[in-house]
């Protein structure tokens, strides 16, 4: 038999093949030439299971890879189904002529326990990224078939002949191109190995054919040769198969790290759809490390890609895995995945499962939640921002760290109440008074407005500190006052409150030091708003006197509080603008701080100073030090602020010691 021609293409299936550009990384000929090597063996399998061949009693199924760098080839060699001349006719010289999609049309539903990897029959064209020329030999496992011998030279014209193979299978021999000689390197080919046919189902052996073996001594057994893959991987396994310690190993030698997970999912679905996978959550040190993890994407135990986004939603991006699903719908590389409603189911499960066991982490091991709070959550606040149904399921298990350093989820913070304070003097009565205005009736056991006026709806405000130390007379009034605040400190938390005011309806946030009239200042009465009206004219010309500075308010406040002699009163909108502001890199400089408002608290003996020497000759000296006070309770001041505050410090502890 000889036989020449041109390679045909199936006008059904026209692909964009160029030789160089097929895939994205050359090395990838190596997992579609393994990957055909193990649907051989899985198609020869299968026809012994249906009566249509016989297996040798000692049948081990196998993958070998010859690497020479003498020669300059590779080998991939299997012991798989083989091929009759009609048969490589058809799947090779036919580009684009799926012999999987055939073979499993065929057979649909006899002995399918194992899985096809191939779909597209453009996999093998790959090798002529790196082979200037490729031969194949190959026999049939059917009965009567003759060896085939089959050559190409940069894929375009070929010779088939009958061929000299004895054993079934198929043996195929790449002679590298003069800018691919790396890849008859056995250590190079081992790399590309462990990348991409870590786990395939079948045992894969790599020899050097240029190493010279020395036969064992007498007495002496030969060396055990040992796989370079792992054909039953910790993900394929069943849950209950697998130990803690088993997790915690494989984690250690996929993703090469050192420290351990703190949890992982066991991912382990077989309808609707087939998918299999276990996902780590890392320990992560916000100090210094990027927040990226690496998902493998598996096809049938055949490395795909790291993070398709596709598959992945971008949040899960933070996680470490591994996930092996055979249904997803590949395209031609097996490198990216088409859009498509099953993807977004895979999405939703997923997603699903990780909020299941984040949220029955925080029911059934609470301290362990909390203890580990801090890598967990950036995951967590992340996915609440990208995902509306995560959020959902997440919102009720989010720990907030108070400033008694105690975690409450987002309920418990909703739950906390400020213990009142007994009323000042002349608040009495308007309290009274205020209680007759909004008296309510009970009918029935049941609690109603009064007639015409609608029930308000119930708000509730969680407070907050950005930074404990830079905020700390906040922190310490509130904790004086028995007042709860959270710290939410991080740059993804302004996002993620917002987030969450959104999606409940009467919860809102509030910074520690927009919460003036709530925690510092006394109820306002009439009364109260007369005493201070002559104290309020008299500082405010002082200071808009001594500062020179429009965009400054004074007020004049009776604060409960009365070792605080001065604080600036922020707006929380505002707060939050130049938080948005900074994200698109505006500097602290070029925010703007816009009209701030100076409270002055007339308990403080500085401000009674004020009031009863506002002639004197240190007036300026201290209504520029209370207003420094006040503005380093919200962040540092700039360079030339800070020269003249120290000036003055020193100046008044000079006075002092006279």
């Amino acid at each position: 038999m000889n036989k020449k021609g041109n390679l045909s293409i199936n006008s059904e299936n026209i692909f964009p093949i160029i030789k160089k550009w097929l895939y994205s990384d050359h090395d990838i000929f190596l997992r579609e030439l393994v990957s055909n090597a193990s649907d051989a063996i899985t198609k020869r399998k299968k026809l012994s299971l249906v009566g249509e061949t016989e297996l040798p009693e000692d049948f081990k199924p196998e993958i070998r890879v010859n690497t020479s760098s003498e020669k300059k080839t590779l080998e991939v060699i299997d012991n798989g189904i083989g091929m009759t001349a009609e048969e490589v006719e058809k799947y090779i010289n036919e580009i684009a002529f799926s012999g999987a999609t055939d073979f499993m049309e065929k057979y649909k539903g006899k002995a399918d326990e194992d899985q096809i990897i191939g779909h597209f029959g453009l996999g093998f064209y790959s090798v002529f990224m790196v082979a200037e020329k490729v031969t194949i030999d190959t026999l049939s496992c059917m009965p009567g078939a003759k060896p085939v011998h089959w050559e190409s030279e940069g894929g375009v014209e070929f010779e088939m002949s009958e061929g000299d193979r004895t054993e079934v299978g198929t043996k195929i021999t790449l002679y590298m191109a003069d800018d691919c000689h790396e890849f008859a390197n056995e250590y190079r080919i081992r790399n590309v190995l462990d990348k991409y046919c870590a786990f395939m189902p079948y045992e894969i052996y790599l020899k050097n054919a240029d190493a010279k073996e020395e036969p064992p001594k007498e007495g002496e057994e030969p060396k055990k040769e040992t796989p370079v893959n792992d054909t039953t991987p910790l993900f394929a396994k069943h849950p209950n198969e697998c130990k803690d310690e088993d997790y915690k190993e494989f984690y250690r030698k996929v993703f090469k790290e050192y420290r351990e997970p703190l949890f992982w999912i066991h991912l382990n679905m077989d309808y609707p759809f087939n998918l299999k996978g276990i996902l780590y959550f890392p320990k992560i040190n916000l100090g210094y490390e990027s927040l990226e993890g690496t998902i493998k994407l598996f096809n049938n135990q055949v490395f795909v890609a790291d993070n398709i986004k596709e598959v992945i939603p971008e949040y899960m991006m933070l996680l470490k895995g591994v996930i092996d699903c055979p249904d997803l719908p590949l395209n031609v590389s097996r490198s990216a995945l088409q859009n498509d409603g099953f993807v977004t189911k895979i999405q939703e499960y997923i997603s699903k499962k990780i909020a299941d066991k984040l949220s029955g982490l925080c029911k059934v091991d609470r301290e362990f939640y909390e203890k580990n709070w801090e890598s967990i959550s950036p995951f967590v606040k992340y996915g609440c921002l990208r995902d509306e149904k995560f959020c959902k399921k997440m919102t009720d298990y989010i720990l907030f760290k108070g400033i008694d350093d105690k975690y409450m989820v987002l309920p418990e913070c909703l739950a906390v109440k400020p213990i009142d304070d007994e009323p000042e003097e002349g608040e009495e009565a308007e309290k009274k008074e205020d209680e007759a205005k909004d008296r309510i009736e009970k009918v029935d056991g049941e609690v109603v407005p009064e007639e015409g006026k609608e029930e308000e709806k119930k708000e509730k405000t969680v407070y907050y500190v950005t930074d404990p130390v830079q905020q700390s007379q906040y922190v310490n009034h509130f904790k004086k006052m028995k007042m709860a605040a959270v710290v939410l400190p991080d740059e993804i938390d302004r996002p993620f409150i917002q987030q969450l005011e959104a999606k409940n309806e009467g919860i809102h946030f509030k910074r520690i030091d927009a919460a003036m009239e709530d925690a510092f200042m006394a109820k306002s009465t009439k009364k109260l708003e007369e005493e201070l009206k002559a104290d309020t004219e008299t500082l405010t010309g002082l200071f808009k006197k001594i500062l020179k500075k429009d965009s400054v308010k004074i007020r004049v406040e009776k604060l409960k509080n009365k070792e605080i002699s001065s604080m600036i009163l922020v707006n929380e909108e505002s707060l939050r603008m130049q938080d948005m502001m900074r994200q698109y890199g505006m500097k602290d400089s070029e925010l703007g701080k816009g009209e701030e408002t100076l409270v002055l608290n007339v308990n403080h003996k500085l401000v009674q100073y004020l009031l009863s020497h506002s002639e004197g000759e240190n007036v300026a000296t201290v209504c520029e030090e209370l207003y420094d006070l006040a503005r380093i309770q919200q962040g540092p001041l700039d360079p030339e602020a800070m020269t003249k505050f120290v000036t003055r410090t020193n100046k008044i502890m000079g006075l002092l010691a006279e």
